[in-house]
């Protein structure tokens, strides 16, 4: 397999990664949660398929910056820097705005940090770090 289609590869598997562990996680496990503290601000929880499109392609873009950064840390500094970008940003920005029941943090902190855990693991075995670059074609012979 080419240096791009091990890269694809591994975006795309811990995109999909990704987005399976958010769906099961804010609209299985803590969907009442959300619809709940949406509907006591006289607000709708966005679960409309458009509002889905924007959460999976933040899942697949989070995918390819674990990517990235799994080029150069560890899994475990991977995982650190990552959860931290991409959750607890986020999650200061959505408590700014009244919008993050505080309630979900219980489950989503430790849920979220192993999402990125397994998405940086899917990176590092799809793509090894040590694989030698120079012994993986850039384009098929």
């Amino acid at each position: 397999m080419t240096k791009n289609m091990l890269t694809a590869t591994a975006i795309v598997t811990s995109g999909f990664w990704v987005n399976l562990s958010e769906f099961l996680r804010n609209e299985i496990l803590l969907g009442s949660l959300w619809k709940s503290h949406f509907l006591s601000l006289g607000l709708t929880f966005p679960s409309t398929p458009m509002a889905g499109m924007i959460w999976g392609t933040w899942g697949f873009i989070f995918g390819a910056v674990i990517f990235a950064v799994s080029r150069r840390h560890t899994i475990i500094e991977t995982t650190i820097i990552c959860w931290v970008v991409g959750f607890v940003l986020m999650w200061l920005v959505s408590w700014n705005l009244l919008v993050l029941p505080l309630a979900v943090l219980p489950y989503a902190i430790p849920l979220s940090l192993l999402e990125t855990l397994v998405a940086a693991a899917i990176c590092v075995r799809i793509f090894p770090q040590t694989l030698d670059v120079k012994d993986v074609p850039t384009r098929p012979s």
